[in-house]
């Protein structure tokens, strides 16, 4: 432990170079929210998770997600004060290691760079679906491609990547307030119908017990997850003590209004209870209007999954830089990992992350995608643990956005996320154990014996 709560000691001078590299602080608030609702992709969580929560809860559905992103305000807080505190693109562990110790830190970025090299290329898969209005392509092959061309937009300046994924969320936005028009102008059922809590079951009406809205809960607070990008941002927004909070507020709040008020609106608008709850919102919409409409629409869900493969691509490109900034890896991996382009981005980091990224979309990720859950559970753990220590010692008196009903919110968000780790699938713990134990061996004979110039974890000064 006191290993774990040892302050970082200077860069030895041999590598001090890597350690210079900033990030130029390019985007304000505007470009930070577009870039990371970008990352939440509202329209694709309206159109392929929501879905699956109308089929097991129909009229319910609204109010399930209603209650998730209630609690989603908890873990924004987390996150905005640890990101004021603790502004650097290596996001979560740069806050545990800070605040919580290096080997903590050490672990949740392990848990992260699983998340950073499996989410992407899931994500880019399923772009052929949404194209299949206009053409039938390979989703493997679809993959590699999105996956190539998010690396590519990842090697340009942050402030053009603001402007191209804001033109795409644009687009998202308007698919989503069309459906919601159509919804609401072709009403089946009043408002009240949000609360009658049925679903349609095998030729009969199934009531929604509150137990399934709680086990529902656990789909619905992924729905408007991404807004912890702005956390990974932290070091290229401008004033970050008071962009990163206003950041991470007002993606969730955006997310949360470009996904209800759709779903109030299918809920009303669908024909029957049986439509509802077959979740086939593209059937709704050509039912609505025509089938053009249709296929505009599934369009513009294929460019929100292209848009969260950019944004995907330079966010995780940006823990990579940081962590052999902060000396990681061996000497030669540190150098390279922490170059800058011309455009002043981490282009070697992004490269890393994209290309392999393409070569997983050939590969069959069921056992990934369970692991995958386990390590973001594991990591928003942690970083609650990191928020018990937010208020002691030098970071007390710290200039911060600072979260309300501290500690009750992060202490809440441990119990949860304990028990959602409990519920995992003994495998899918297994398989992240295992990585997990690799890298604390990692941590115990490489990093802790060369803790005066290896994983020297640091905050960027403004």
């Amino acid at each position: 432990m006191t290993d774990t709560l040892r302050p970082a000691a200077p860069p030895s001078p041999p590598e001090s170079a890597p350690q210079a590299q900033k990030l130029k602080r390019s985007i304000g608030v505007v470009g930070g929210t577009l870039l990371t609702l970008s990352c939440v992709t509202p329209a694709s969580s309206l159109f392929v998770v929501v879905p699956d929560l109308f089929g097991s809860l129909g009229t319910a559905t609204a109010l399930t997600i209603a209650i998730g992103s209630l609690i989603c305000i908890g873990v924004a807080f987390l996150y905005s004060e640890l990101g004021t505190l603790i502004p650097s693109a290596g996001g979560e562990y740069a806050m545990v290691s800070t605040l919580a110790g290096r080997l903590a830190g050490w672990l949740v970025f392990v848990l992260s760079l699983l998340v950073v090299f499996i989410v992407p290329p899931v994500i880019a898969m399923g772009t052929a679906d949404y194209l299949e209005p206009v053409i039938h392509l390979d989703p493997a092959m679809t993959g590699a491609g999105v996956m190539l061309l998010s690396t590519l937009a990842g090697l340009l300046d942050l402030r053009a990547n603001a402007w191209i994924t804001g033109i795409f969320l644009v687009l998202e936005v308007i698919a989503a307030a069309l459906v919601a028009v159509l919804g609401f102008t072709h009403s089946e059922r009043g408002l009240d119908s949000l609360g009658s809590m049925q679903v349609a079951g095998d030729g009969h009406t199934d009531a929604v017990t509150g137990m399934l809205v709680v086990s529902g809960l656990a789909i619905a607070l992924f729905v408007t997850q991404g807004f912890s990008t702005a956390v990974y941002l932290s070091e290229e927004l401008e004033n970050p003590r008071k962009s990163v909070a206003r950041t991470v507020l007002a993606t969730l709040a955006i997310s949360s209004v470009v996904i209800l008020i759709p779903v109030v609106a299918i809920t009303m608008g669908a024909k029957d209870l049986s439509t509802l709850t077959s979740g086939d919102i593209s059937t709704m919409v050509v039912a609505w209007s025509n089938s053009a409409v249709g296929t505009f629409v599934s369009l513009c869900v294929a460019l929100a999954i292209i848009n969260a493969g950019i944004v995907m691509v330079i966010q995780n490109s940006r823990v990579l830089f940081a962590s052999a900034r902060d000396k990681a890896w061996p000497g030669p991996v540190n150098t390279a990992l922490s170059r800058l382009g011309r455009f002043g981005s981490p282009w070697v980091a992004t490269l890393v992350v994209g290309v392999p990224g393409a070569a997983l979309c050939f590969v069959n990720l069921d056992t990934l995608y369970g692991v995958t859950g386990v390590s973001v559970t594991g990591m928003y753990l942690l970083v609650a643990v990191a928020a018990l220590f937010a208020r002691r010692g030098a970071h007390k008196d710290q200039p911060a956005w600072r979260m309300p009903l501290w500690p009750g919110v992060p202490v809440v968000l441990i119990a949860l996320m304990v028990y959602i780790l409990i519920e995992q699938e003994v495998e899918y713990l297994l398989w992240t154990g295992g990585i997990m134990a690799v890298a604390t061996l990692y941590w115990a004979f490489y990093l802790r014996p060369r803790q005066d110039s290896r994983w020297l974890v640091s905050v960027p000064t403004e």
